[in-house]
This record gives structure tokens, C-alpha cells and sequence, in this order.
């Protein structure tokens, strides 16, 4: 892109544009209190916000009548990637602001957790936007707020504008606001979102089209720092100290292939000795795996910058697993992808003992956890439940709780899908052999108790209470 696509200059009036009035606004209304009230469907409401409130509803299972955003949590230290791209929104930030000062206009730039970071805006609106805790230190993602202009951004990969009652909490109905997030242009997960807010008053058609703008001028410096990493990625396969022979791929952070010499484009499915730097044009293995074992290499080399790997992988076209060693390469202390070499696995530690070859799902025998300072090795037998706080995973043990080494609740629920477990709830999987009671709740919502001694529940969302009668056989 050339300099002035890269600076978007000035912003759109946050006036005067699309606005819900009249009978859309009070069509837009009575949907909302039909759904929020448990219709299973409702007419008139754009896809994006209906997926958006299903979501809420019976995902993350917000109320709806809530007024004002949760404080935000903690969460692990991010890359300088979303530093950059905070500075960059940041400054796109402050040109948006100065238009929309006067307007009743406020601009906030938040985190891929939906933490506003910054907000700007007159004195009178940052007040205003304090009463709802739109204001740093506060959470906007969707599962914490419901449908709104960041935390839907976040779950879209395209801008979206959220007007009035289609916010899915009541607190915020005042309110019109229009968000797009940053994607990392490796992995495509979130970075950052830049929204902009307005209260009482519409926002301007030509809002989307400005943000779509500056995310894209965003992610061109993403892409031109992934084309140097793939360079530097390129440049490692080739200084490896492999056997001839030997299957060689050098792969991103999202799993892609770099580069593969003719010994690996054969197990990975991908052109041989055809270096890929742009991550748009980076080849996709024929591995379905290799994502997820790339992922979780990841975790463990962004802990120790010095950890080594090795597990097996599952070759379709061979029906047959493969043992692989992975090497993570990092230029300066960022992590950019990692070496495969195929058919040896040089005595590494394994990628994610116990959990054994990636692809074939053998049983599972433990399941590593921390007390204190101690690794305790869980027969899965003795798992209550499995709590999530984010991507750290407590479990509730007979031996106490503790923290599971697996990072993510999908993951440890792939883990343990053979072994009995449940999953309920976006937060919750349960032992269902655990279950000693079954307690009904507030509007049929159910509960389940794994240890009546201290009345230990566990919730069921409405969307899975279906599935957990039919394990149940009840």
C-alpha cells in the first residue's frame, strides 16, 4: 500500500447517518425482549446481530439486564506485535477523536480480550461513558457484555455497527457504536479493535468504511513483518544440521509451510523447495493436526525459549503417525514458526506429555496439574470438573484443586472425550460419572452437584442440557 492508504487521515462526522427510528427502532425493540425472553427466533434483525445474541444468550450466557461492563482481569503478557498495533490505533485514534469532539463521539482502541486500553472524547462523553464502564479497565469482549461494537468486532472479520436495542444488555440501548478488529495475519486471531461510540444519536454511513480502512492499513505493517519472518524462517531451514534425506519443513505459527524440501512435501502434501515468505501465499498442509501441534509447541516455547519437542504426527495418506521433533525459531525474543524434522525425535521431551500422538487420540492415562510447586500426575478418574478462567483451566480433584499444565478448555476436552467427560458449559466440562445430583434452577436452568459434602455445583447451559440428559439416559 502506498503512504497515504497507510495513514488514513481524519475521520467521519459520528453523526448523522444510520440510525434505528420510528418502527425500526421499536420493531428492533420488541425482538430483543421476545429473544432476551427465550424465543427461539425472531424476524427484522440483521444475521450479525442475531448470531451475536445467540451467542450471548446461550454461549456466554450473559444477562441481559445488566447496566454496566465488568472490571477487566489480568490476562498473559502480549507480543510486540500488539504493541505495535495499539500505537498504530492509537494514533488513528486521536485524528478520530478531534473530528468527533463537539458530536457526542467517543473512540476506544481495546485489546483482543475486549479490555478497553484508551478512550478519547469530550469531557461531557467520557462521563457519560463512565456510568457503563466504557472506559478503561473494563471488559467489552462479547462473553463478558454481550453484542456490542468491540466484543462483536472481535468475533467478526469485518466491521459491524451496533445501534440501540440491538446491544443485548438494556444498560446499553443509549448507545450506537461501530467497531473492527486487527488480525494478526498469520494466525487470523484478534490483536486489537478500534470502535467508536456514540450516545443519544446516530453514527455516519460513512463510519464502517473508515474503520475498514485503518484495519487495513493496520494489518499491511502486520504483513510486512510476517514477509521478513518468513524470510528469517527460510533462512533457518536452511542452516538446519539435518542427515541427508532427512524430512525438513520450516512452518509458521499458524501451521503453515514455509518452505519443505522434497522429503516432507511428500508427508505434508505442499510444493518442495518453493519458499513461501508471504503469509497469504504460505502453503497449507494436508495434516489436519499440524495446527493444533504448532499450537501447542508454541505455548511451551514461549515459556522456555529454550525447550525442544518431540511427538508423533498422523499421515492420512499414510494411515500411518510419524514422529517429528520440533526446533521453535525465534528472531530476537518473538516467536516466528518452528523446524519439523520428520521420522526422528532426537530424545526431545514430548510437545504435550501425556497426551501422546497427535492425530491417532490414543487413551489418556494422566492428566498433568500443578500444586504449588509440585506436578501431580491425575488418573482422570479423580476429576470432578474442569473450570475455566481464561486459558488457565482449574480442576476440582479429590486431591483439591489445581491448576492443569493444558492450556484451554477445547484442548483439554479433546484430551479427555474418551475418558467420560462432558463438556456443559463454555466454562465448564464435567465428569459425568462424578454427577451425584441433579438440582433444577432458576427458569429450568440445571445444576449439577459432583460433591454434595460441600454442595459443589456445576452449571448446565440450556444448549447443552439436551446432550447431558442423553449421556445421563435420562
Amino acid at each position: 500500500m502506498n503512504g497515504a492508504e497507510e495513514r488514513p487521515s481524519g475521520a467521519p462526522p459520528a453523526t448523522s447517518g444510520v440510525a434505528l427510528a420510528g418502527d425500526s427502532l421499536k420493531k428492533t425493540t420488541a425482538a430483543w425482549e421476545s429473544f432476551s425472553g427465550g424465543a427461539e427466533t425472531v424476524r427484522g434483525i440483521r444475521p450479525e446481530i442475531l448470531m451475536s445474541w445467540y451467542r450471548c444468550r446461550e454461549e456466554y450466557e450473559v444477562d441481559p439486564r445488566l447496566d454496566r461492563a465488568p472490571a477487566a482481569a489480568e490476562v498473559s503478557a502480549h507480543s510486540i506485535d500488539h504493541d505495535v498495533v495499539f500505537a498504530q490505533l492509537g494514533g488513528s485514534a486521536a485524528s478520530a477523536a478531534r473530528e468527533v469532539d463537539g458530536q457526542d463521539g467517543l473512540v476506544t482502541v481495546a485489546d483482543s480480550e475486549g479490555r478497553i486500553l484508551a478512550s478519547w472524547g469530550s469531557r461531557r462523553i467520557l462521563h457519560l461513558a463512565a456510568d457503563s464502564n466504557l472506559a478503561p479497565w473494563s471488559t467489552w469482549a462479547e462473553w463478558a457484555s454481550g453484542t456490542n461494537g468491540m466484543g462483536t468486532a472481535l468475533e467478526s472479520h469485518r466491521p459491524v455497527m451496533v445501534r440501540g436495542p440491538e446491544h443485548w444488555c438494556r444498560g446499553f440501548h443509549e448507545w450506537a457504536c461501530a467497531g473492527v478488529a486487527v488480525r494478526d495475519v498469520v494466525t487470523h486471531e484478534p490483536l486489537a479493535v478500534l470502535n467508536i461510540s456514540c450516545w443519544k444519536s446516530s453514527l455516519s454511513d460513512a463510519v464502517l468504511p473508515w474503520l475498514r480502512t485503518v484495519a487495513a492499513a493496520t494489518e499491511a505493517k502486520l504483513r510486512q513483518r510476517a514477509h521478513h519472518s518468513g524470510t528469517l524462517l527460510a533462512a533457518a531451514f536452511a542452516d538446519a544440521r539435518v542427515a541427508p534425506a532427512t524430512p525438513l519443513a520450516a512452518v509458521d505459527l499458524a501451521g503453515n509451510v514455509v518452505l519443505a524440501n522434497s522429503e516432507a512435501a511428500v508427508l505434508t502434501g505442499t510444493p518442495a523447495d518453493l519458499p513461501a515468505y508471504s503469509p497469504a501465499r504460505r502453503w497449507t498442509p494436508q495434516l489436519p493436526t499440524l495446527p493444533r501441534l504448532v499450537h501447542r509447541a508454541a505455548d511451551r516455547a514461549r515459556q522456555d525459549p529454550q525447550w525442544r519437542g518431540a511427538t508423533q504426527v498422523f499421515v492420512p495418506f499414510l494411515d500411518a503417525s510419524v514422529s517429528v521433533s520440533v526446533d521453535p525459531v525465534f528472531t530476537g525474543t518473538q516467536l516466528i514458526g518452528a523446524l519439523l524434522v520428520f521420522g526422528s525425535s532426537e530424545g526431545a521431551p514430548a510437545v504435550d506429555a501425556p497426551s501422546g500422538p497427535i492425530g491417532a487420540r490414543p487413551p489418556l492415562s494422566r492428566v498433568v496439574a500443578q500444586r504449588d510447586d509440585t506436578w501431580v500426575l491425575l488418573d482422570p478418574r479423580e476429576i470432578r470438573f474442569a473450570e475455566a478462567d481464561h486459558n488457565n483451566i482449574w480442576l476440582a480433584t479429590d486431591q483439591g484443586r489445581m491448576l492443569a499444565a493444558t492450556r484451554g478448555l477445547d484442548r483439554l476436552e479433546q484430551q479427555l472425550e474418551d475418558k467420560g467427560f462432558l463438556r456443559v458449559h463454555r466454562r465448564y466440562l464435567v465428569n459425568l460419572a462424578r454427577i451425584r445430583e441433579i438440582e433444577h434452577g432458576y427458569k429450568g436452568a440445571l445444576l449439577l452437584a459432583t460433591d454434595t459434602r460441600t454442595h459443589e455445583t456445576v452449571p448446565v447451559a440450556r444448549r447443552h442440557a439436551t446432550r447431558l440428559r442423553q449421556a445421563l439416559g435420562l
